[in-house]
């Protein structure tokens, strides 16, 4: 189970710079290369974090001259991931004319409009907020970083006093104030009044520091952090973390099924307006915060880091619970109430903080959920969201930690919290944001996921931006799927569990997985088949019940896990049965699998019945000799189906391509294509239908 990234603070940072590989480098090049070194580990900085840049000589494209070029990391990169695209290029001495055109901090968001004035040789990379931070440092190389252990003094309540005993004059100090304009000039008149300083904590921010090389620059910055490691583990050792224990943490499977149960409740309650995908993390740091008696202290007093709230939300919403003697139901029983008042406090917040052109007010619902004993679980747009507010949020837990071990740890206030929450210039990105997929939010559950058609239709799914959840009883196809579709669309796009769908108490533990890697569900692809051809005088009563066992029975065992799992969430659901041609047409030496396909449909059709009340659809698709790709193909059936009209393996494709009314072949992204059509919200009034996908039969007609 993937947790969040636990920090280790008696771990020191090693430098991994390789100077025969910087050597061969420009200017830029080291910059990105120091750039990924930096974000490559979350005790740096957090995911989307801080920033990098290089003051570069270039040649001015219209003029010929070398002019200064600061190359910085541009608006909404990621400085682990970015690649050298991800910088935005601006000419200095522009930068530098931008400072008499200032008119004060009450205008300061007006010069991020000239920041496009600034671009050299045609950049359509944005320049972010930060961009002023860099300009103005007189320093050929400058880190921004968000490191726990610095980011926990930058928030204590002696924040100014702990820099200067912990770096004294190495490292300057300047007081809170929101990134843009005027912090760029503060930082420069810092540097000017103290050359030989390399750095500066910025309270309840992070740090800068600075250098004439990429590499000095790079290892001051690790410098820096771990004196700060090194001073927080001294704070720290021997010493009960949060006050000490107040609820012990519940072993790993009781804390799997308590998540298992109240992820899909949880999403049942914020998911109606934009669905909701989970995460759950019950790393170490997690377990020790919520099981702390500081935790009703902490919690509330919100997060410091700028970036840390504006993924989490100001403050996370605290669930009462002991697993030692509490009752999951009563747990998912208080939920409504809980969620009630966070949202309440969350309108109260906006309310008496906003500005009269601050935006609307966004969804009021938690981000982030702290259940003593349990872990969290954080819940957003989509898994990659989810997983990063936990990131943060751990990030956030480490700073409380290191802040009270110093002095007393300070979340910001909230009208500073809301006027980056709610900045005009955040609201802005947001709008640029592009409009999310079709089935964003939306998590699927596919069954003989590693074959060609379940492979085809997760791929489908994924394109229209859906999670899924491969499963499947051959462990190798299984793999290569979800390695392949993880290598295309993301890690955090795909799961993969091994399931038998005649296992009754494996279903029910491959839904409850789903449940604590996502949340819940939403769609269901029933896909997992064999196939069997015999006369009936041949046909054994094994292979007769093994047709029945895996296509009729497998597929009620699936079903009903996903009803149960989507009347719990109440959002309704979209079942999808992959059936056959020969569920609606006989076919002679198939008496066993023809008869168990008519099985699915009819059980689709009374599924459609007991659903419609929930929302719930139900519908079948019904392929016809689907070869390529497929696994039932690849064996006996293949060859027994080739005896039945008396020709060669090889030439059964174009024996069913001939044979079908529109003389075309049937692939798995052809299904793939009606499953979508069926579990997206095109067919919202369609249930109980079937779509054959044979390329014409008039035997399988439904009407």
């Amino acid at each position: 189970m993937p947790t969040g990234p636990q920090t280790s603070g008696s771990t020191l940072l090693p430098s991994l710079w390789d100077e025969a590989h910087a050597a061969g480098l420009d200017e830029p090049g080291r910059l990105l290369y120091r750039s990924n070194l930096l974000g490559a580990d979350k005790r740096i900085t957090n995911y989307g974090g801080g920033n990098t840049s290089a003051k570069v000589t270039e040649k001015d494209p219209l003029t010929g001259r070398d002019v200064t070029v600061l190359w910085v990391k541009g608006s909404g990169g990621d400085v682990g991931t970015m690649k050298r695209d991800g910088f935005a290029t601006l000419y200095q001495d522009k930068l530098e004319a931008l400072k008499s055109l200032y008119r004060g901090g009450d205008f300061e968001d007006e010069m991020v409009g000239y920041l496009p004035h600034c671009t050299f040789a045609l950049n359509a990379r944005a320049a972010s907020i930060d961009t002023p931070l860099h300009a103005y440092l007189p320093y050929t190389h400058v880190d921004h970083m968000h490191p726990d252990a610095v980011i926990a003094i930058a928030a204590s309540d002696n924040s100014r006093e702990m820099t200067r005993q912990i770096f004294g004059d190495e490292i300057g100090w300047l007081p809170w104030r929101r990134p843009g304009f005027q912090l760029g000039l503060d930082l420069s008149a810092f540097a000017r009044e103290n050359p030989d300083a390399k750095g500066v904590v910025l309270e309840s921010h992070g740090l800068f520091t600075w250098g004439e090389t990429a590499r000095e620059s790079y290892e001051t910055t690790l410098r820096i952090i771990n004196t700060a490691i090194a001073f927080l583990d001294d704070k720290t050792a021997g010493a009960a973390a949060f006050g000490g224990e107040r609820i012990a943490a519940a072993d790993a499977s009781l804390r799997h099924e308590v998540a298992a149960r109240l992820m899909p409740e949880i999403r049942a309650r914020i998911g109606r307006d934009e669905r909701k995908i989970g995460h759950f993390d019950d790393g170490d740091a997690v377990l020790t915060f919520v099981g702390s008696n500081d935790l009703a202290k902490l919690a509330p007093l919100g997060t410091s880091c700028p970036d840390h709230f504006l993924r989490t939300k100001i403050r996370p919403l605290v669930l009462d619970f002991d697993p030692a003697t509490g009752d999951v139901d009563a747990l998912i029983g208080g939920l409504n109430a809980a969620i009630a008042a966070y949202r309440a406090d969350y309108t109260r917040y906006y309310e008496s903080c906003r500005h009269d052109d601050s935006p609307a007010m966004r969804d009021p619902n938690p981000v982030v959920y702290l259940v003593p004993g349990v872990g969290m679980v954080t819940f957003a747009k989509d898994k990659a969201t989810a997983r990063i507010a936990g990131e943060f949020y751990v990030n956030a837990i480490n700073v409380m930690r290191g802040a009270q071990a110093v002095g007393t740890y300070r979340g910001l206030p909230e009208q500073e919290a809301f006027d980056i929450e709610y900045w005009l210039l955040e609201e802005a990105k947001l709008q640029r944001m592009p409009k999310p997929k079709s089935l964003a939010g939306r998590v699927a559950f596919i069954t003989g996921g590693g074959g060609g058609i379940g492979r085809a239709t997760a791929e489908r799914l994924l394109v229209d931006g859906a999670c899924v959840v491969l499963a499947d009883i051959d462990v190798e196809a299984l793999d290569r799927a979800r390695d392949d579709l993880s290598q295309r669309f993301g890690a955090d796009m795909v799961r993969a569990v091994t399931m038998n769908v005649t296992d009754e108490a494996g279903v029910i533990a491959s839904f409850a997985e789903m449940a604590v890697e996502y949340g819940g569900a939403d769609i269901l692809v029933s896909n997992a088949g064999i196939s069997s051809s015999a006369p009936i005088e041949t046909t054994e009563l094994s292979m007769w019940s093994r047709n029945i066992d895996i296509l009729a029975t497998g597929y009620f065992l699936v079903s009903r896990e996903a009803f149960r799992l989507f009347r719990r969430q109440n959002l309704g659901g979209a079942v999808v049965f992959i059936a056959s041609k020969n569920g609606l047409a006989a076919s002679p030496g198939a008496a066993a699998y023809c008869t168990a396909k008519a099985a699915e449909i009819h059980l689709a059709r009374c599924l459609a019945l007991e659903g419609a009340d929930a929302g719930i659809r139900v519908n079948v698709v019904n392929p016809d000799a689907v070869l390529q790709g497929s696994k039932i193909w690849t064996g006996e059936w293949r060859e027994q189906r080739a005896a039945a009209y008396n020709m060669a393996p090889d030439e059964l494709e174009e024996h069913y391509r001939k044979r079908s009314m529109l003389k075309r072949s049937v692939l798995p992204s052809d299904v793939a294509e009606a499953v979508a059509f069926l579990a997206g919200d095109a067919s919202a009034k369609s249930t109980g239908n079937i779509i054959n996908v044979d390329a014409g039969n008039a035997q399988s007609f439904t009407r």
